[in-house]
């Protein structure tokens, strides 16, 4: 059972607990991270969503993340769900956009974090990512403009995507 700390819309704490899969309710939010990883080369990570996810079940996409459990601020899910999903581990965050999405019960904190890894040395997490592969910037765009991307995703991104001109208006 995940266990989520609840917010008002103001981001302060409600004082109770929200389970996954249960119905959140009105007025009440839970905190969702996720992270574009981005090599010290230039080269963009994607992660294949296991297919049996329920939502977009073997859709690449260029983030790992989730959501916080009880008692992690916005820092500690991000680092934790990167290294769950990449075996990656790091503490260089820069956060590029916050969403607020209510009709989902949910703040978005989205992130870029630049590394140095070992590209072979992805972990893959069971249930959650069945495969990877690092692209270029050139193959970045086109994946951001095609129609493998999760809508969602490209929409919560936009902000990076421009000031990076990857994504063209």
């Amino acid at each position: 059972m995940e266990i989520w700390d609840s917010y008002y819309r103001d981001e302060t704490l409600a004082g109770k607990d929200l389970i996954r899969g249960e119905e959140i309710p009105n007025g009440l939010y839970h905190l969702v991270c996720d992270v574009i990883v981005k090599h010290k080369d230039g080269d963009y990570l994607l992660m294949q969503r296991d297919k049996s996810k329920e939502c977009y079940g073997g859709y690449f996409e260029a983030t790992a993340g989730g959501s916080a459990l009880k008692g992690e601020d916005k820092y500690a899910c991000i680092k934790r769900e990167l290294f769950e999903e990449t075996g990656i581990v790091s503490d260089n965050f820069r956060e590029f956009v916050k969403f607020t999405f209510d009709k989902g019960h949910c703040f978005f904190y989205s992130f870029v974090c630049e590394v140095d890894c070992d590209k072979n040395s992805i972990v893959l997490q069971k249930g959650e990512t069945m495969s990877y592969k690092w692209v270029n910037k050139e193959e970045f765009k086109k994946f951001l403009k095609s129609d493998k991307v999760i809508p969602t995703q490209r929409n919560r991104f936009m902000v990076y995507y421009c000031d990076e001109g990857l994504y063209d208006l």
